[in-house]
């Protein structure tokens, strides 16, 4: 049976001070995750500005971590659409982070290069588990309005939905831009934490839907991988309802 700590916040604002709290604290502790991925979405400007305003007022640092990305969507850095922008210019460049922490999925390369050199990159830094899956310890995801998590969307093809790679190419997305680049199933499983940011109207459908023991979400699919997940919302009418 999936476990997972719910925790509920009455806004974006607090749930983003919140998490941004939580990270810090966690950075201070003797097992501190020092590789780290990051999504993009809704709440990801609040929160990364979140941190970087408390890093500054508390001297905390962050120069240990390395910086991946749960997706990117297949544009250059610099694209509105891009999922490292906002992340550059709220957190990382703030913050002073150096370049070498920073492993950007590279957006505006062929999709099939760009995966190749992120599943390289990626197991370089961090350490593999027995069945070969990197082991990320700590994965920041969102959701959307229909559960996705990431680039895993609802019926996605098999080559995404049963990848054993850490990375893959997800072509034709329902929600454009068609093409993108996602961790995969099996390194979500693995992660050490992942804590789960999903904020705004619409998506408390999805997230009833992702808590329910039979829940078919990829979001669901994520918690019914692992022995806990931790998730910060600011959707009401959720507690008590996991399992119907």
């Amino acid at each position: 049976m999936p476990s997972y700590e719910l925790i509920t916040f009455p806004d974006e604002p607090a749930l983003a001070a919140a998490a941004a709290a939580d990270w810090l604290a966690l950075l201070r502790e003797p097992s501190a995750p020092r590789t780290t991925a990051i999504s993009g979405g809704r709440i990801a400007k609040s929160f990364f500005a979140a941190v970087a305003a408390l890093a500054r007022k508390t001297g905390a640092r962050m120069d240990s971590v390395h910086f991946f990305w749960a997706d990117e969507r297949c544009v250059p850095p610099d694209d509105p659409e891009s999922n490292f922008l906002p992340a550059q210019e709220n957190l990382l460049r703030p913050l002073g982070i150096a370049a070498e922490k920073i492993h950007r999925l590279k957006g505006e390369w062929p999709p099939a290069a760009a995966v190749a050199e992120a599943n390289d990159e990626i197991r370089r830094v961090a350490a593999c588990d027995g069945a070969g899956n990197p082991v990320l310890d700590l994965i920041f995801l969102g959701m959307g309005e229909d559960g996705h998590v990431a680039s895993l969307m609802p019926n996605a093809a098999p080559e995404v939905s049963q990848c054993r790679e850490p990375y893959v190419h997800v072509a034709n997305s329902p929600k454009p831009p068609a093409n993108r680049l996602s961790l995969t199933y099996p390194v979500l499983a693995a992660a050490r934490n992942v804590w789960v940011l999903a904020a705004g109207a619409g998506k408390l459908e999805a997230m009833r839907n992702s808590l329910r023991l039979n829940g078919k979400t990829p979001l669901a699919r994520v918690l019914q991988s692992r022995p806990h997940t931790r998730i910060y919302t600011d959707l009401n009418g959720i507690a008590g309802q996991e399992s119907k």
